[in-house]
């Protein structure tokens, strides 16, 4: 399917392919790229193909324009919530981005501008994060009576520590680029017009590894996270010998030997 095909499936974002790397880029430039009902149900079923596709082995995520990665939920329909339909919104959120974080693909969010409430939570779930130098990260839902309810409250404290997550949190205060850098919250800053090729130049890097070990390695860090050294290490044992029954493997071994470049065929 061409990108122009591609791009009549889609209302709130934008699929693009190109060899092994894919680019989702949110569009929804009128209010900053907000995350509404359909922008989940988009995003839940772009990351389902891609994850599908073994064509794709890295997938970049950012807003459409340089103003917005996310600005956060859409505010008005939060306007209509009770307790009851509150948390099913909650829950939604947490499950679409949860599908992001499992795809099984490196993901990486690309921060162009803002990325506020549910679009910090969003870049969250990503694999890494690279900002833009104009970027700005905060989580200000305090400010609305609410508290981050996409997975905030728990993926900030595991990347930036406790204390330092209930600052951002309980101030609700946005980061800049650099101070988001200082933090942990992004792993690198670069400026704007160069975000995307330095993003692109990371995932052809990536999609240049054997595709197997590429899901097997995000499986041994994320399966380990949190867990005793005795419990983690088997789990890294079963999945290297998993990976050592592999034609790929194989190949990539002998190509090293050969000093040429592997044939990766994903078996």
């Amino acid at each position: 399917m061409s990108n122009q095909e591609e791009a009549a499936n889609w209302t709130r974002l934008k699929l693009e392919r190109d060899g092994a790397i894919a680019t989702v880029t949110l569009h929804r430039p009128e209010v900053l790229h907000a995350l509404d009902a359909m922008m989940f149900d988009e995003l839940e079923r772009a990351f389902q193909e891609l994850a599908a596709d073994n064509a794709i082995r890295v997938i970049l995520l950012t807003g459409s324009g340089d103003r917005a990665f996310a600005a956060g939920a859409d505010i008005r329909a939060l306007t209509e919530t009770d307790a009851v339909s509150g948390r099913g919104v909650s829950e939604r959120g947490q499950q679409v981005f949860l599908g992001i974080e499992r795809c099984g693909k490196p993901v990486i969010a690309c921060v162009n501008g803002v990325a506020l409430g549910g679009g910090c939570e969003l870049a969250l779930s990503c694999t890494f994060r690279i900002a833009s130098d104009r970027a700005k990260l905060g989580l200000p839902e305090l400010r609305l009576g609410l508290i981050p309810g996409y997975g905030g409250t728990q993926r900030l404290p595991r990347l930036i520590g406790r204390s330092a997550a209930l600052k951002l949190i309980l101030t609700g205060a946005a980061v800049d680029a650099a101070e988001a850098l200082r933090l942990g919250l992004v792993d690198e800053v670069v400026p704007a017009a160069e975000l995307m090729p330095r993003a692109s130049a990371i995932a052809q890097s990536i999609a240049a590894m054997a595709p197997l070990a590429i899901s097997a390695a995000i499986e041994a860090v994320t399966g380990g996270e949190g867990k005793p050294m005795e419990t983690a290490m088997p789990l890294e044992a079963e999945i290297f010998g998993r990976l050592c029954g592999t034609a790929d493997k194989r190949e990539g071994l002998i190509a090293f030997l050969e000093k040429r470049s592997a044939g990766w065929t994903g078996t």
